[in-house]
Parts: C-alpha cells; structure tokens; sequence
C-alpha cells in the first residue's frame, strides 16, 4: 500500500513545501473512521475479544468507499481514515489477515488522492506500549505527524497517548514536545486554518460532559481544548463512537463521524466530505450509497467553485 502523506503532502523539495504552505483557493477533503475489520461479527455474536473472525461485509463497505471517492470530480486533496483501521487488538489471532485485507481494499484508491493514516485503539491496544506503536508506525506510517494543504496546517495525533499512556509516558511526553513546536510552526507561517486528525474525540457533545470509553478524561481533555483554542485551531475531527456527534468549545469544533463499518447507533456507513473555504470549514457526512450514486451536493461544489 502506499504510506505516502509524507511523500506528497510534505515534500520539502524542489519548493513543494512552500508552495503548499500558500493559500489559493478553496479545496476539500474526505474524511472516514472505523473500517474495523471483524467488529461486525464479533458485534453480532456478542463476543468483541475473540468473535472477529469474518471481515467480509467490512471488506464490501471499505470497497464501496473507495470507488465512491474515485468517482468524485474534482477529486479530494486526500482521503484521511481516523483509526481502528482493523479490530484485532495488538497480539490477536486475525490481526495480520485483516490488515493485508484491508491494505488490498486501500490500493485501489486513485493513485492522485494520498491516503492518511490515524491510530486508533485497535491498532495500537487500549494501553499501548512502545513495541504495539512501532509495530503500527511499520505497518501504516506515523502515529504522529503534521502536513500541509494550500495554506491549510493538518496535524495528526495519536489520541490513544491522551487516553492512558502508562506504559509509555515518554512517548506521551515526546508528543507533547512535538505538538506545541508544531503550533509555534503554524504561528510563524500564519496558515489559513489548523486542522487536527485524531482518533478519540475530546467530547462528543458537550466539553464538560462526563468522561467515558468514548471520550477523554475531562481534566485531560480541558488542557487539550484550551491549548488547541489559544493556537486558533478551528477544528479536530475523529471517529471511534461509531456515531455521528459533536459540539463546541470556544469556536473549536468538534467533529464525531460514524463508521465506514459496525454501526453502533441509528446512522448508516459513510464518509465525511469536508471543504475548506477561505474563512471557514464546512462538512457533511454522506452514507456510501449517496456518495456513490450522486457524489457532492451542488451547495458544497459551488464553494469549491469560488477562487479568492
């Protein structure tokens, strides 16, 4: 497969980097969470740590998202998967097949719309360790890492740092390290918009709602927010609820979006279609026989029609 955000979305030769750091026009991205391959019959037959034996139907929703996105005109910048690529957890029996499976889905994405990777709890375990990211960071790229688009600053995180980091504080702190360099980055280039890419939402409605399995410790999630909304960033989008959600703190978005696989609530298999306008992000979550029938709605392709 190819593990190429850092090949054509950084690129610091030849120009391409500074060109990238350039606002000039608006464009779009697409956003999908939780293929997770085995959930649905591990869902089905009640047993979430060992049931995960089929993929097919995952197989056929991942397949039916890629054709969608390679149908769509003009194309996407990129097509961004936010974790829980696969349901194995770390050291489980089907983990490796269904990674090879869900890599010869991803192949066939159109070779012009780079894929971005974000770690999830199943790819990296509940508690990851270093050796549970390493084997990750081999097998998708990154669990960590920043890019531009046409003026726009993307980060991704590894949520799952956020979550428990007990046997691995050091990595937790290196992140940190990282994330406020990068945000002094976004700084000095003065970027259009910052986006963040992460697993685990902060919240799924409310910022002071109580802390669960589907969202970060409040003490946690409260330093984050303030961080992320004194950086000016606009938006963090993620998946793992398996449900659409979301809310609000201080002008910073939070987008929750269901799965391209198991459902857990009452929303339908689907992607995200986000543009980026001049002043300000715009997204609506599509159901893959939408996306596949009639592509974008007129309203967000007129925005993508307005040059600046």
């Amino acid at each position: 497969i190819r593990l190429i955000y850092f090949n054509l979305l950084q690129l610091p030769i030849r120009g391409k980097f500074f060109d990238e750091c350039q606002w000039k026009g608006p464009f779009y991205f697409i956003q999908g969470a939780d293929p997770q391959f085995g959930l649905m019959k591990a869902w089905a037959v009640g047993d979430t740590n060992n049931g995960d034996d089929e993929w097919g139907e995952e197989i056929k929703l991942a397949e039916q998202a890629v054709q969608a996105i390679n149908k769509l005109n003009p194309k996407p910048k990129f097509f961004v998967l936010c974790g829980d690529l696969i349901h194995g957890m770390p050291g489980s029996q089907w983990r490796k097949d269904q990674e090879k499976d869900l890599k010869n889905v991803l192949k066939n994405t159109d070779q012009d719309i780079p894929l971005v990777f974000v770690s999830g709890n199943h790819d990296i375990g509940n508690t990851p360790t270093k050796e549970t990211i390493d084997n990750y960071c081999k097998n998708w790229g990154d669990d960590y890492f920043s890019f531009w688009v046409g003026g726009v600053f993307f980060l991704v995180l590894n949520s799952q740092l956020y979550f428990d980091s007990s046997k691995c504080p050091e990595l937790k702190q290196a992140q940190d390290v990282w994330l406020n360099e990068q945000l002094a980055v976004a700084q000095k280039h003065k970027c259009k918009h910052i986006i963040v890419f992460q697993h685990i939402p902060l919240f799924l409605k409310k910022p002071d709602e109580a802390h669960d399995y589907f969202n970060l410790e409040k003490s946690v999630r409260q330093e984050i927010m303030e961080k992320f909304h004194k950086a000016g960033i606009k938006a963090v989008f993620s998946g793992h609820y398996h449900r659409n959600a979301g809310g609000s703190y201080r002008g910073l978005e939070m987008v929750v979006s269901s799965a391209i696989g198991c459902q857990l609530g009452e929303d339908t298999h689907g992607l995200r279609v986000v543009v980026v306008t001049d002043e300000k992000i715009v997204h609506r979550y599509y159901s893959l026989n939408e996306l596949s029938s009639q592509g974008i709605e007129k309203e967000l392709l007129d925005m993508l029609a307005k040059q600046n």
